[in-house]
Parts: structure tokens; sequence; C-alpha cells
């Protein structure tokens, strides 16, 4: 796995929309689990979204479902989160990161977890103003 390089982040009112994408250089892209975390200013980062290379099932935290839709293409090598209806509190840093397939399995009533996911990109910031 080679480091994951960010891009699409900006800056957006309230309402609009915004496509961050992931540049992820797989020996294999069989199976892993590729997630979007964020960071708000003086918060923990939380996960945001997953997506299993394989099997391509997703996982999107309750404050972004119906909102965010996370896919990859593999010819290209990218991951890509799609926000839509973006809210101010969905300003921070995203980041990508890239963990083993079993990353992907949340559990009900648990959350994604940093600590699964080894290899991180260097964020891209994303902010909403009202």
């Amino acid at each position: 796995v080679q480091a994951q390089v960010e891009s699409g982040g900006g800056s957006v009112q309230a309402g609009g929309s915004l496509r961050l994408s992931c540049a992820v250089s797989l020996y294999t892209y069989s199976d892993h689990c590729i997630a979007w975390f964020r960071q708000a200013p003086g918060k923990e980062r939380e996960g945001v979204a997953t997506i299993n290379t394989r099997h391509r099932n997703t996982y999107y935290t309750d404050s972004v479902k119906g909102r965010f839709t996370i896919s990859q293409d593999i010819a290209k090598n990218t991951v890509a989160l799609e926000m839509n209806t973006l809210k101010p509190e969905d300003t921070g840093m995203y980041y990508c990161a890239v963990g083993f397939a079993w990353a992907c399995t949340i559990l009900p009533g648990t959350s994604m977890t940093e600590a699964d996911f080894n290899h991180w990109g260097q964020g891209t910031q994303v902010t909403v103003s009202t």
C-alpha cells in the first residue's frame, strides 16, 4: 500500500455539494477497507464512511446517511466521497485511510475505529458556511 492522496476539498455554503477523491495505490485491490474520517477543530477524529474493495459493501455514520456516498473506481485507483446537502457541522479536515478488510466490519452500536486503519493521507479541508 502506498500513501493516499486526498483532493476535492474546499469551501461551500450550507446545502451545497463537494466531491472528495482519494488516490489509493494498492498492490492488490481485492480485499481492503477504505475509509473516510473527519476531524473538526477541537474535536476528535470521527469515522464517516467505509467501503470494502472486494464486495463494495458500504457503511455510513448516522449523521451522513442519505447525504454522503462512498464509491470506488478500480481503473482509476480512486475512492470518492460524494457529499450533498452539506451542513456547517460537516466542516473539518477529511482523511482517507486504508485498512485490512475486517476494518469494515462495524458491529451495531459501535463505530469506526482509527486503530483499524494503518495507512493515512494528509487530509483535505472542507468548510461549510451558513
